[in-house]
């Protein structure tokens, strides 16, 4: 028995909980100051992974179980972009592990990415805006209402970006707009056309006292929400008697307007925020037919597609 004892070693180095090195990720995560949504879809679906694997040691999970994962996913009723979704936070995750040194081979790198259809990215019908702008009557909401809905076209910005704008961001005179709250923390110039800040005027003088505060508000007041935001185009699609149109169809109607009227990729790619040009490509695939007419498009056209006029801020950006 002694004996035994002696042949133990001096020092036994306990293995690391598979959940403490998810809590590391994430308090990484937080000292990057990543936005709260990105760390809540982190931590959510760590936790899910965590509960499905039988592994108790990070180093232990293999590319067959990250494969096996996948399936389990698919089997259980997730669609293609939930399961890449879980794809694209297991490979950041172990990305890190790597770099940290936690691991010494990174299983995902081995593991292909589940393949996503490439689906129609439909724009909200112009034809429909129109009918749903006609509701408008010149009461504050529907002031108000009318330039939401014309901004929404002419910037482009996500709904999350479009009700945290605040007065401060919006130059009046050559319609530029500072998106300052855009995904991943980067900002970002947008603009409005001359119709858009028309609206936007009267909208504002029925409003009454600005200051710095937020740029879109409800009747009493306060700011715009997200659900706020869905529920004016909701009201809106349904008093015009069309189809409530989701909130991302008119960033895509405006994307597409731009490659219509002959903004490049990557002017276009400054203006939506986007990191890479793989979602812009698909918006190019849709215009095909019209690919000829733009190439015989004069040079030098506006980067803002919807302005009937162009600012000298416009032509330095």
């Amino acid at each position: 028995m002694r004996q035994a004892n002696l042949d133990r070693p001096l020092c036994v180095v306990p293995s690391v909980p598979f959940r403490l090195d998810v809590q590391s990720f994430l308090a990484d995560c937080r000292a990057r100051n990543l936005s709260p949504k990105t760390q809540r879809i982190y931590a959510e679906t760590l936790t899910v992974f965590q509960k499905w694997t039988t592994r108790q040691r990070i180093e232990e999970v293999t590319p067959g179980d990250l494969r096996a994962y996948l399936v389990h996913l698919q089997d259980t009723g997730h669609n293609p972009g939930g399961t890449h979704q879980h794809y694209r936070v297991l490979k950041t995750f172990f990305r890190w592990l790597l770099a940290e040194e936690v691991i010494e081979t990174n299983p995902m790198a081995r593991v292909k990415p589940p393949k996503l259809p490439q689906e129609l990215l439909d724009p909200v019908p112009l034809a429909d805006v129109s009918k749903m702008l006609a509701t408008c009557d010149k009461s504050f909401t529907g002031h108000r209402d009318r330039a939401v809905l014309l901004a929404l076209l002419d910037t482009g910005c996500r709904a999350t970006e479009f009700v945290a704008l605040n007065m401060a961001d919006v130059n009046l005179s050559s319609g530029a707009v500072i998106v300052r709250q855009g995904k991943g923390g980067k900002f970002r110039t947008v603009f409005l056309g001359a119709r858009s800040r028309r609206d936007l005027l009267r909208y504002l003088r029925l409003r009454g006292e600005l200051g710095d505060g937020p740029l879109w508000v409800t009747t009493e007041g306060s700011r715009l929400t997200y659900a706020g935001l869905r529920q004016i185009v909701r009201r809106r699609a349904n008093w015009a008697g069309v189809a409530e149109p989701c909130l991302h169809s008119f960033r895509r109607a405006f994307a597409l307007a731009c490659l219509r009227n002959g903004v490049d990729l990557i002017s276009l790619q400054r203006l939506m925020g986007h990191a890479d040009l793989s979602v812009l490509k698909r918006y190019l695939a849709q215009v095909e037919a019209d690919l000829q007419l733009v190439g015989q498009l004069p040079r030098g056209l506006p980067l803002h597609c919807h302005s009937e006029e162009r600012s000298d801020e416009e032509s330095r950006l």
